[in-house]
């Protein structure tokens, strides 16, 4: 997970006094390069095809630059809202790949960029600034990455235009690992534990086999890592902190800070713990689809929470509606939510559910750390815990309506195993509901799945299995599932 700073400047709207509201969202699939690419196109993974980190799988690739870069909400703020456009930080895991053009790639929609090869570091990364490479060092004063880019930052609103509006997306490497304070922030946090929630360090006993993998209870030394790995989140935050505040700052100085939108978000979850698992993202529970989204700009009411689900394929379109774009002339699967930020929607007649979708990683040999389970592994701990396989690819329906708060997910195995959580009674997902739930509800949410992962567009704001002008024709159900195996690969 990495820390993602958004800021639209706009010319036509006005707000009074210091707003913000705090939002449930939920991204697209739980891991880095993916869900990314759903913020920037605001598709699902199965429309805009970059299924993992790799080249292979779609990230930063030419096929990307080619066919979803054009097409990005930064993109069409550049070329048709006459925005100027301010990128800084970690791009897509794959940037700068010279199997990809290199850092000298500059995507479309960006007038400023400075963008991190390849994937998070906080000392000896190259920045491509605007096409061109910049070495930085293990200094402090002149490398640390997150003050770099503060500071870039901090020059972009200075230095810009002021006669045209701006939009800037500043992504930080914090909180991802390798996790290294700032030195004046090394020593914090020092009792600091992970969460012990109900679900920590307990066995999945009714969950899919990756998960009834792991060892219950966890070693001492998975626990002492998982703790240290989450106090050096929060100390590697402390400079995103800084960042925040003087951006902030700095509109307030210039006069713009009433007019500006700024989005803090992150694009994925991370559990530490629980189930057994020590640290990664990748699956589909609540610590790992689940991410901040806070608000502050023009029309919105301080201080406020909204139990309204958003999820970050509705980011573009949100910021392309507060830029006044039509985003009906856009393909996105997302929706914008300025009306729920303005207050003019409420639960009866927003969207009820959404999609998660991931397509599980593994190795065509036996990982080291962890030979007994053979080939089909990855992201194995020495005490042979694996946090991902093949066949750990998976969609979701997420529901979260007035009269139900579900999860229905199947998984793309050879028994098509399916987990169902009612979080509203179990929030910690400790209870698999799949043989207990009524036969009907399972068939509306199975024919609901299929129906979203083929959506395109308008097909995916369709009304959810919860939601009161929901029609449901078991005639349209599909015999067998195997339709939907490697779907994510379809170019």
């Amino acid at each position: 997970a990495v820390s993602i700073l958004l800021g639209l400047h706009c010319t036509r709207r006005h707000a009074d006094g210091s707003m913000l509201l705090c939002l449930p969202q939920f991204v697209a699939s739980p891991l880095c390069c993916p869900s990314r690419a759903s913020i920037l196109t605001g598709k699902y993974p199965h429309n805009h095809h970059v299924i993992n980190n790799t080249l292979e799988g779609n990230c930063s690739s030419t096929a990307w630059q080619k066919t979803q870069e054009p097409k990005t909400f930064p993109a069409l703020l550049q070329a048709y809202a006459g925005y100027q456009t301010f990128f800084a930080g970690k791009y897509l895991n794959q940037y700068g790949n010279p199997d990809a053009g290199g850092v000298e790639h500059v995507p479309l929609g960006w007038d400023y960029w400075v963008g991190l090869e390849r994937n998070s570091r906080y000392y000896n990364y190259t920045l491509s600034v605007n096409g061109k490479p910049k070495k930085h060092g293990g200094n402090y004063s002149e490398d640390y990455l997150t003050d770099v880019l503060t500071n870039m930052s901090l020059d972009f609103l200075q230095y810009k235009s002021n006669y045209r509006p701006f939009f800037m997306m500043v992504s930080t490497p914090a909180p991802h690992a390798p996790w290294t304070p700032a030195p004046q922030y090394q020593d914090r946090f020092k009792d600091l534990k992970a969460p012990r929630d109900p679900n920590f360090n307990v066995h999945g006993k009714d969950k899919h086999w990756l998960i009834r993998q792991a060892k219950t209870p966890m070693t001492n030394s998975s626990i002492e890592l998982l703790d240290e790995a989450y106090r050096k989140r929060w100390r590697t935050l402390l400079s995103v902190d800084d960042l925040v505040e003087k951006v902030v700052k700095r509109l307030e100085v210039r006069g713009e800070l009433d007019n500006t939108y700024i989005i803090f978000t992150s694009d994925n979850g991370y559990h530490t713990g629980q189930f057994s698992l020590p640290l990664d993202k990748r699956q589909l529970y609540e610590s790992d689809i689940r991410v901040p989204l806070l608000i502050r700009g023009p029309n919105i009411k301080p201080n406020q929470t909204t139990g309204l689900a958003v999820q970050n394929v509705d980011l573009g379109p949100t910021i392309l509606d507060m830029a006044g774009y039509n985003v009906s002339k856009t393909a996105m699967d997302g929706m914008s939510f300025l009306s729920v930020l303005e207050g003019s929607v409420n639960s009866t007649t927003w969207r009820t559910d959404f999609l998660v979708e991931y397509e599980g990683e593994g190795s065509n040999v036996s990982d080291p750390a962890c030979p007994l389970l053979g080939p089909g592994v990855s992201v194995c701990f020495p005490d042979c815990v694996c946090e991902d396989s093949f066949n750990n690819t998976y969609a979701c329906v997420r529901t979260v309506a007035p009269s139900a708060n579900l999860q229905y997910c199947e998984f793309d195995d050879n028994e098509v195993f399916v987990e169902v959580y009612n979080i509203t009674v179990d929030p910690y997902q400790l209870i698999n509901l799949a043989k207990t739930i009524d036969q009907e509800v399972l068939e509306k949410m199975n024919h609901r799945l299929m129906m979203l992962q083929s959506c395109s567009g308008q097909s995916c704001r369709t009304p959810g299995v919860y939601d009161t002008r929901y029609t449901f024709d078991p005639h349209l159900m599909f015999s067998n599932r195997s339709h939907r195996r490697n779907r994510l690969r379809r170019a």
